[in-house]
Parts: structure tokens; C-alpha cells; sequence
């Protein structure tokens, strides 16, 4: 473990891909550029309120280096370390399924890229440190419930296991910032921060939709070198030379364009299985590596609703609810195919690889649907597409919250259940928001599905213990309800981080039992059910 002096910065995608020539931070079309240099903003009073002492560890850094002013000033923009090469990238992309032109990071500026000891490559980036060319009329800036929200909901969907970008600090600025949360002509000033945020890459499709729009073939072969290179290695064949830009060829771009295919297809699958909603899966919120990124309004079911989106923007037409991610992620892939056409030359590959995201979504998520019930697979043939598609309904029926009901489920006895069960069991109970207004027919028809599953178990030969351990290692007991993570943000205004610090520490073991911790795993309150930051969010940060 080091200090931050010691980190050692290679900065491949500036030194390998063209820059903007203007230096000046002026909102503007950028041409013929992958990214323009530009520095984070000077603040008042940087002060460190959080940090992610496995993200220290990762970049090779000691964990009290958090606690030298260095850290806070290189952490909020107000200082650079020797070798930073800082930068904004350009990209385009679709919002809500309309062409959009040039967008790029208009709030986000890298500090450069490090490579560890142990040869790992990672870009740090601060989002919220000012304005640059691709900011449009914004400041570029963040506020506090933003930025707690990206840091806490990074960290707790890596410890989940779901591929995402990390998040190194949270850091106040001591300025305030102008926002209009509800876009309803009521601005005020609240607390401004700066997150960093840490990928391997954070290059997302709208980066090659950009470049291909514009017919500027040399970029777009640029950056499809580059991120070959430094993170599909093992797709360059003998058709390319790793050392040589330009040297790559159309079997290559193919195989990197099913390579995401099969990343994002996965990364669908880990949202479906724990309840999370993206909220603004625009093409320029896709990344080229399968993470999650950009944390805007994002959310957890909390009721099993396949029509729930977080997003107060998308309230209308709910392009981005949960049960429709899967297709959206698979435009989404269409989009990225158009765009790398033109390096490929043809069609058919493109279409192959889009034509597999099904059939790689289907069974990444049979398989992660019979491990939510433990069972050994899922079995066609012993019909649990039925047991599916009829647990789906049920859940869908009443208002019932869904990581409260897998995860008590596990509770439920399969080996030792009397033919023709009475009641729905206490613990499964807990799961419903109105359990009083439960109808006769509905607790039957959810009597027949248990003793239905529980038939499925036994033919498994599963015992009740083993399978309580599958499904408690799959279905978590702690996420992050959007109240919980407003109720931290509530005390972090007014200077009590204790809430942050609390959530950080439940969320690092999202699977295991943690007595005492009980509170952050119950159901939405009733008065949570509309305030505002505690259900659906707007894109305003």
C-alpha cells in the first residue's frame, strides 16, 4: 500500500486517440477529437465525507492516505498529482430512443489512467468538477444528494456482485449550486460535492456512435483500436498486431462488437435478479465493458411492479421500466452495430451476434431465476417455466415487496410441508405491503404455488439447509432502498455523515444475515411511498 504520490499514470487513452486542439472551456461541437484536455474547477472548502476502503485497496493506496489534505484537494479538482493528464471525452448517443448529436461529459472529467503494481489499468474520474466543452448551458457541477446517492450505489452494487464502476471518494465542495430538483421553476442552492469515480474504461457505446455519424471513419478507427487493445486483448487474432494502431481488422471489430454483446446481455441479467433500475439507459449510459454507469435516478423495486421506472422524465411513456430493460439493452446493441458497421463492412456478422443476445439473455436468466429459488437448474421438462411465469403473476397481483419475499422464501420448509398447506407462511408474510387486504382467492392460488414449488424442490433431492444457503447467496437481504439512501442524505445536509457511514457498512454484505442491522431491511415506509427522493427521482443533480 502507497501513497497517492506513488501512483504511477500511463494515460493510454489520451496518448494513443486525437485530441481537441481548443483549449478553452467553451461549449462547443468538437470535431475530429475523442476528447479535449480541460481542468476540474478550483472550490472553496474540499472536505472528504466518505470513502471506499476496497477501492483504496485496489488502486495500491493506503487507507489512511485518505486523510492527508492531498486527498481532498486532488479529490475535488483542486489539485493535480504528477503524470494527471485530465480530460473530457466526446460521445453521442439515444435518449429515449432519439438520436441525440453530440453529448459527451458534460459534468465529468477524468484525471488520467493508473496502472497498479499489479499491472490492473484504472481511469479515475471526478464527476461534478465544473464545466467543459460539452457541458451546453449546464455548470458542470453536482450537489450533495447526487453525489451520495452515485457513491453509495456504486459501492453496494459491487459488493452484490453486479459489474459496475466504482466509486473512490465523496468530497464536499463547500460551494452551493443552483438546481431546480422538480424542473418546476423553483430553483434553490444546496450543498455542492464531487464523487470519483474509478472503471477500467469508461468509454460507453454513444462513444463510437459519435464518430460514425459524422462519416469520421479515422476516430472511430482509432477508438475501436484502443479499446481492443487495452481491454479485449485476447480478441486480436492474426488478422492484427496489439502494438500497431490501425493494424486491426473486420474479424477483429466483429468479435469485439459479440464480445459486448455477451457482457451486456450479462449485465441485464444481474439487474433483473437483485431489482434494480437503470432509470436512463440512453445509449451514452452503456458501457463498451458491461458496467453499470451513470447513477442518475436510479431505484430497487420495492413492490413488484415489471412497469415501475424511477425516472420522473420517463413517467410518460416508461421507456426505461424494469421489466422492459432487457429489450431496451438490445436496441441499445443495434445502435452500437450501426455504429461499427462501417469498420466491418458487413452485415451478417453484426447480425449473428445481435441475433444471440436472446437466446444469451434467456438463459443467464433461467439460470439466475432457478438459483433465486435454489434450485439445482432450471428444468423445461419439470416445468418451471410455469412455476416462473405463475410466481411472476403472483408477485405482480398485490403489492409485494420482492427482495423481502425471495429472501424469506428461503425460509420456507420444502421437505417437511403437509399436503394441502392452509396458510401462507408468517415469514412470507412480511413481504406484503396491505397483508390485511390479502383476498381468499389470492392466498390460494399463492397456497398452490408454494406447495407447487416446494414439490419442485424435493425432486431435487435439495434438503432445506442447502437450499437456504443457495438462495441467501443470491438473493439479497440489504439493497438500496432510494428512503434509505434519502434518509442519509436528510442527516448529511445538516453535517451528520453518520447515515452515509451506516449504509456503506450494511451494504458491504448485502447476502449476510447482520443482527441489529434489521431496520435498513424493511419494506418502504408509508411515507416514503410519494416524497419526494424516496420513490421516483428526476434527472436534476
Amino acid at each position: 500500500m502507497s501513497s497517492l504520490s506513488a501512483l504511477r499514470f500511463t494515460n493510454r487513452f489520451t496518448s494513443e486517440l486525437p485530441a481537441d486542439p481548443e483549449t478553452a472551456v467553451l461549449s462547443r461541437q468538437v470535431q475530429g477529437a475523442a476528447y479535449s484536455r480541460v481542468r476540474p474547477a478550483i472550490v472553496s472548502g474540499p472536505e472528504v465525507i466518505a470513502v471506499s476502503p476496497e477501492v483504496l485497496e485496489l488502486l495500491g493506496l493506503a487507507e489512511d492516505s485518505a486523510l492527508d489534505e492531498q486527498f481532498a484537494a486532488v479529490f475535488s479538482g483542486n489539485a493535480l498529482l504528477a503524470g494527471m493528464d485530465p480530460y473530457a471525452s466526446c460521445y453521442g448517443g439515444h435518449q429515449f430512443g432519439n438520436w441525440a448529436g453530440q453529448l459527451g461529459d458534460g459534468r465529468a472529467i477524468a484525471l488520467g489512467e493508473i496502472t497498479t503494481g499489479s499491472g490492473e489499468h484504472w481511469t479515475l474520474q471526478l464527476k461534478g468538477a465544473g464545466p467543459t466543452p460539452y457541458s451546453r448551458r449546464a455548470d458542470g457541477l453536482a450537489v450533495l444528494r447526487s453525489s451520495v446517492r452515485e457513491f453509495l450505489c456504486s459501492e453496494a452494487m459491487a459488493h452484490l456482485g453486479v459489474p459496475t464502476t466504482r466509486a473512490l471518494a465523496l468530497v464536499t465542495t463547500g460551494e452551493q449550486v443552483m438546481r431546480d430538483m422538480f424542473y418546476d421553476g423553483h430553483p434553490a442552492t444546496e450543498p455542492g460535492a464531487v464523487v470519483t469515480r474509478v472503471a477500467a474504461s469508461f468509454v460507453r457505446f454513444g462513444n463510437f456512435e459519435i464518430f460514425s455519424s459524422r462519416g469520421d471513419l479515422e476516430v472511430l478507427r482509432r477508438l475501436a483500436d484502443h479499446v481492443i487493445r487495452a481491454d479485449y486483448p485476447e480478441l486480436i487474432t492474426e488478422d492484427g498486431d496489439p502494438r500497431t494502431v490501425g493494424a486491426l481488422g473486420p474479424q477483429t471489430y466483429a468479435a469485439f462488437f459479440a464480445a459486448v454483446v455477451e457482457r451486456t446481455a450479462a449485465l441485464m441479467v444481474h439487474w433483473m435478479a437483485v431489482g434494480f433500475v437503470h432509470g436512463v439507459m440512453n445509449t451514452d449510459n452503456l458501457s463498451i465493458l458491461g458496467l453499470t454507469i451513470d447513477y442518475g435516478p436510479y431505484g430497487w423495486l420495492e413492490n413488484f411492479d415489471p412497469g415501475w421506472t424511477p425516472n420522473t422524465t420517463d413517467a410518460g411513456g416508461k421507456r426505461y421500466r424494469y421489466g422492459q430493460q432487457p429489450q431496451v439493452a438490445h436496441w441499445n446493441l443495434v445502435q452500437l452495430a450501426n455504429a461499427l458497421h462501417p469498420l466491418i463492412g458487413e452485415v451478417e456478422p453484426l447480425q449473428q451476434a445481435i441475433d444471440r443476445y436472446p437466446e444469451l439473455y434467456l438463459s443467464g436468466w433461467r439460470a439466475a431465476f432457478a438459483a433465486k429459488l435454489g434450485l439445482q437448474s432450471y428444468d423445461l421438462d419439470r416445468g418451471d417455466d410455469a412455476l416462473e411465469a405463475s410466481l411472476l403473476q403472483l408477485l405482480q397481483a398485490v403489492e409485494t415487496d420482492m427482495t423481502i419475499f425471495y429472501r424469506r422464501l428461503s425460509d420456507v420448509s420444502c421437505t417437511s410441508v403437509p399436503a394441502g398447506r392452509t396458510e401462507i407462511p408468517d415469514g412470507l408474510m412480511e413481504a406484503y405491503y396491505q397483508p390485511e387486504e390479502l383476498s381468499e382467492e389470492y392466498r390460494g392460488l399463492m397456497r398452490v404455488w408454494l406447495d407447487r414449488y416446494a414439490a419442485r424442490v424435493r425432486q431435487d433431492g435439495t434438503s432445506d439447509d442447502a437450499r437456504r444457503t443457495t438462495m441467501n447467496s443470491v438473493n439479497p437481504k440489504y439493497v438500496l432502498r432510494n428512503y434509505l439512501a434519502q434518509l442519509a442524505i436528510d442527516r448529511a445536509t445538516v453535517g451528520d455523515l453518520s447515515g452515509i457511514t451506516e449504509l456503506q457498512d450494511v451494504l458491504r454484505h448485502p447476502y449476510e444475515e447482520q443482527p441489529g442491522q434489521e431496520r435498513f431491511a424493511e419494506k418502504r415506509p408509508e411515507w416514503a411511498r410519494h416524497r419526494a427522493g424516496c420513490s421516483m427521482l428526476s434527472c436534476s443533480s
